[in-house]
């Protein structure tokens, strides 16, 4: 039946196995008082990629399930045959289970990778019953599946990649990998939306949810982790795609801003923070005068409802007349930036464009605007300090309401401001 009975939508029946009374698909657990419990601590299995271990807080925790959904060709199945390589290399017994290639496909792409997988094993059976009967056999340390939509079990009647499918073999390889203390990786697709196809219970079910994100045609490939039960979530790991495969990037704000324009007009270099790492990137802006009766306004790696918020309030507060300009806004490198200390360095880059009077590129910022023109502090501010001071910058403007300092700083001026006049004055706008 496509149509539902009872609200008439379609596509919304869901095919549930029936399970007997007295029986279970999963065995029973054991009730214990809080006080019972072991305080036993399991030590986190390092990759040798410090990228990796980053996002996942430090390591991959044994027994825990690991979740990476991606466009297609980005780069995941590449990932996770690189960790399932270092796993292997250091004795550890891995299970690649392949839904969708075959076991020559991933051996071509293993020589590209200089996979040697002395340790590796590969089964390309996509019913998880017989996924875990080999499982039984070869005894692995760690499980690798590529992907969760392609797996099937025999206990449900419908196809692979079902709402119904994907649940039932999530929750099988989340109680396989708890009962054996064994981390699993699996991979997801993605909607044309960007989120992970399926059920938002998928999500919920595993432990760390991690997203590739960025332009799949640019060589920068950034992994964030959405969600994380054993550390942060919103850490980011950033790789580099060559011909051997993703490379860590040791030093970020270099990469991101080795390309940057000196001396342009409506370019403010700004310091993000993604996770715990702070992140020097470029924020752009392009103010023209439009040709149609509706001004454009266009946002590239920042929320759009954000930038049309800010430009009314340089029409109100500052008297800038934007209505009639096209505007331009965009994060250099790909990197997406969702926190309040964007909106400052996104004013001064549409002012600095709107002017055509360049920002000293050995000067960063970071703040928060409110609509009334206040700029409000931000968190992180000595981190954001400490990295530009690295990357050798001279100057900051920053919210008056970060001072004092934990720390004196030295070798780089600091300039704290209040509202958005003072902040134009101070960067000579």
């Amino acid at each position: 039946m496509g149509r539902c009975p009872a609200c008439d939508e379609w596509d919304t029946l869901i095919e549930e196995a029936v399970v007997p009374v007295g029986s279970s698909p999963t065995p029973s657990g054991q009730t214990l008082a809080y006080a019972d419990v072991d305080n036993l601590t399991f030590e986190r299995i390092q990759t040798w990629n410090p990228e990796f271990d980053r996002v996942l807080g430090g390591g991959i925790v044994p027994g825990s399930v690991v979740l990476l959904g991606g466009e297609p060709g980005i780069g995941k199945s590449t990932l996770l045959l690189q960790i399932a390589e270092i796993l292997s290399a250091r004795g550890t017994r891995v299970l690649y289970v392949a839904g969708e290639e075959s076991s020559k496909q991933i051996k071509m792409r293993g020589d590209r990778l200089l996979v040697e997988g002395s340790n590796l094993f590969i089964s390309t059976e996509t019913c998880i019953e017989r996924v875990f009967e080999e499982a039984d056999k070869i005894e692995p340390g760690a499980l690798v599946v590529d992907s969760i939509q392609t797996v099937l079990s025999e206990g449900l009647q419908s196809a692979p990649g079902s709402i119904g499918q994907i649940r039932e073999c999530a929750l099988r390889f989340l109680n396989f990998s708890k009962q054996r203390h064994i981390p699993a990786f699996l991979i997801g697709h993605i909607t044309k939306d960007g989120t992970l196809a399926g059920p938002k219970a998928l999500e919920h079910i595993v432990d760390v949810v991690l997203y590739f994100e960025g332009d799949r045609y640019q060589n920068q490939k950034l992994v964030r982790a959405v969600k994380n039960r054993f550390g942060p979530a919103n850490e980011l790991g950033i790789f580099e795609m060559t011909s051997q495969g993703l490379k860590c990037v040791d030093n970020p704000s270099s990469l991101f801003l080795s390309e940057r324009a000196e001396n342009v007009s409506g370019s403010v270099v700004f310091c993000a923070m993604q996770g715990s790492r702070p992140v020097l990137v470029e924020m752009q802006a392009l103010v023209s005068q439009t040709n149609y009766s509706t001004a454009r306004r266009t946002a590239t790696g920042v929320d759009p409802s954000r930038v049309s918020l800010l430009l009314a309030m340089l029409e109100k507060r500052v008297g800038f007349n934007l209505l009639g300009s096209d505007v331009y806004v965009n994060v250099a490198g790909g990197l997406s930036v969702a926190e309040p200390a964007a909106d400052l360095p996104l004013v001064g880059a549409v002012v600095s464009s709107y002017r055509d009077l360049p920002v000293s590129p050995k000067t960063i910022v970071f703040g928060e605007v409110g609509l009334a023109g206040e700029i409000r502090a931000v968190s992180s501010a000595f981190t954001r300090i400490k990295e530009a001071i690295g990357m050798g910058f001279e100057h900051v403007v920053m919210p008056a309401g970060n001072l004092p300092l934990p720390e004196p700083v030295k070798g780089i001026e600091i300039v704290s401001v209040s509202n958005v006049e003072e902040f134009l004055e101070a960067v000579g706008l």
